[in-house]
């Protein structure tokens, strides 16, 4: 079994930082892709960013530099620190990682439970 714990979220006020963390723990034999998406309430789940195992990143069009994503491979972990954070960045906050099980050898995308990002105005 793979689990991802994620950490960091909160109630900030508009303007200020947060920095989540997802740590991926398990059967696990490597890591390829992990990310970030969220959803606010009444939308779509939509990509915030993604990290490659060797580095290579994406951002959603609406990031424009705000947010930032890395990852520790020795932790298994990735972060997503968010700066001058708006209200509309309000939303639950899910960690995604796509795990090369240590068993089977087999590929499969898992999901974090979630972190509330609140920010108010």
């Amino acid at each position: 079994q793979v689990h991802l714990v994620e950490s960091g979220g909160g109630l900030v006020q508009a303007g200020g930082s947060l920095r989540l963390s997802c740590a991926a723990s398990g059967s696990i034999f490597s890591i390829n892709a992990m990310g970030w998406y969220r959803q606010a309430p009444g939308k779509q789940r939509e990509l915030v960013a993604v990290i490659s195992s060797s580095g290579s990143i994406n951002y959603g069009d609406f990031v424009k530099g705000r947010f930032t994503i890395s990852r520790d491979n020795a932790k298994n972990t990735v972060y997503l620190q968010m700066n001058s954070l708006k209200p509309e960045n309000t939303a639950v906050y899910y960690c995604y990682a796509e795990i090369v099980d240590r068993v089977v050898r087999g590929t499969n995308g898992y999901w974090g439970q979630g972190t509330q990002v609140t920010v108010s105005s």
